[in-house]
């Protein structure tokens, strides 16, 4: 009988699989998928490297750069090229670039806000006077919306805060809560009121960093999920096929799947948290109703490749992104071989583009057709791609609502009535690849 099994492929399965491993056991992991990695994945066309998924991870969390150092893997990882990094908000039909200064929706540079034409005079005066508000010790939940609404007012909503969190959670800000996604930005209320003053505050007690913002892998994302797999073969033993139901057994637990059962002591739940209320049902019901309240969105991610010299001077910065009020198709677009290095060949060009839940059933042709004709809007480019790459992922971004950390606050309390059960995956703590695998590590080893 297997002592530990994981259910769900994805990073924080393996993640999961990983750190069992690591500490001596060979775990049995179920996942119903042939291709290993979730939503991470990597395609070669045309010289290419075309990521269908995330493409990197930030720098400033540690737990993705430790497992990449675990795997031998640290001299593989690449930074963003910083030096280049403009990005572009759609105002108007036009794209105009952000104002340097800017960390997420907070200035911390004034000139530059000033001059910028992505804001009317009466936000760039609410930003100015925000450095001087007071602490707010004890502000109620808020969604993020109502909290940028209070120090910027709805046109920092409309064209900072809503495009910024697209790409990250395809949600809506009036429904996401800042306590769970701003959540460095509420401390900051608390002690500062300010948050362009506590940013300057955190600043001065920081040495100047110069890392990059983002970091991947030479050969894509979906190295570090291949390299995982290929080190763990032979310690770990693999079932595809599909969990349906977990419950507690004379030996443990029970893992029922579509052809058999297994039993186990310990039992890793790291799948999406409507797959884990189905499977959870029979164990705890009111757990599997709280994990249905956690919403998800659908996402599509669009790469189109050109020949550069069709587009020679129209791909500049990092990208560009659309606020939903000026949003036709495109979400958001990356100019990849301008943000990383070994992307693209010198003779071609990549827009990667972000097309959100909106799209999720959209015919193929249609969406290409779409967004091109939206690129060349605005940015100019006439020309047709060489190559086109639809990547879909139903229900695949967790949406951290009102009432999010109370509800896993919930979930975790249930947690605690069955030892040997634990819960991890993108629907908790973050929703990026170091926070699943942070996820995973602190499960593994508070089951230890």
């Amino acid at each position: 009988m297997p002592s530990h099994v994981v259910i769900g492929g994805g990073i924080s399965g393996l993640a999961a699989c990983w750190y069992l491993a690591k500490a001596g056991h060979k775990p049995v992991l179920v996942e119903r998928e042939k291709r290993l990695g979730g939503v991470i994945r990597t395609d070669h066309l045309e010289g290419c490297l075309v990521e269908g998924g995330p493409d990197s991870f930030l720098a400033s969390k540690p737990a993705a750069m430790e497992l990449i150092r675990e795997l031998g893997l640290e001299n593989e990882v690449i930074g963003s090229n910083d030096h280049q990094r403009v990005t572009s908000i759609v105002r108007n039909g036009k794209l105009v670039p952000m104002p340097d200064g800017l960390m997420m929706m907070v200035p911390t540079k004034l000139g530059p806000v000033l001059r910028s034409p992505l804001f009317s005079w009466g936000t760039k005066f609410r930003m100015a006077l925000d450095y001087f508000k007071g602490p707010i010790p004890d502000a109620p939940e808020r969604s993020v919306a109502q909290m940028v609404r209070s120090h910027y007012g709805q046109e920092a909503v409309d064209y900072l805060a809503e495009p910024l969190l697209a790409g990250v959670y395809g949600g809506d800000p009036e429904l996401l809560s800042a306590d769970a996604v701003l959540a460095q930005f509420v401390e900051i209320e608390k002690k500062y009121g300010s948050l362009t003053k506590g940013i300057l505050a955190g600043r001065a007690k920081q040495p100047p960093s110069s890392g990059s913002l983002f970091r991947t892998m030479k050969g894509g994302m979906e190295q570090l999920t291949l390299a995982m797999t290929g080190q763990l073969a032979g310690k770990i033993d693999r079932f595809r096929e599909e969990a349906v139901a977990v419950r507690k057994s004379n030996f443990g637990y029970e893992v029922e799947m579509r052809g058999q059962k297994l039993y186990a002591d310990h039992v890793y739940v790291c799948c999406p948290a409507y797959a884990a209320a189905q499977i959870l049902e029979p164990l705890d019901g009111p757990m599997a109703g709280l994990l249905r309240e956690i919403p998800y969105n659908s996402s599509v991610t669009l790469a189109l490749g050109f020949e550069q010299a069709d587009v020679e001077g129209r791909f500049t910065g990092f990208g560009f992104l659309v606020p939903k009020v000026e949003r036709r198709r495109i979400a958001a677009c990356t100019f990849v071989k301008t943000k990383f290095d070994h992307r693209v060949p010198p003779a071609k060009a990549l827009a990667r583009c972000f097309l959100g839940h909106a799209a999720a059933d959209v015919p193929e042709a249609s969406l290409i057709r779409e967004v091109l004709a939206e690129l060349k809007d605005l940015t100019g480019v006439t020309a047709m791609p060489i190559f086109t790459k639809v990547n879909r992922w139903p229900q695949a971004m967790a949406q951290y609502t009102l009432g999010h950390k109370d509800r896993i606050g919930r979930i975790r309390e249930l947690e605690k009535k069955y030892p040997g059960l634990h819960l991890a995956g993108n629907a908790f703590d973050g929703i990026g690849i170091p926070d699943c695998i942070r996820g995973s590590k602190t499960a593994v080893e508070t089951s230890q």
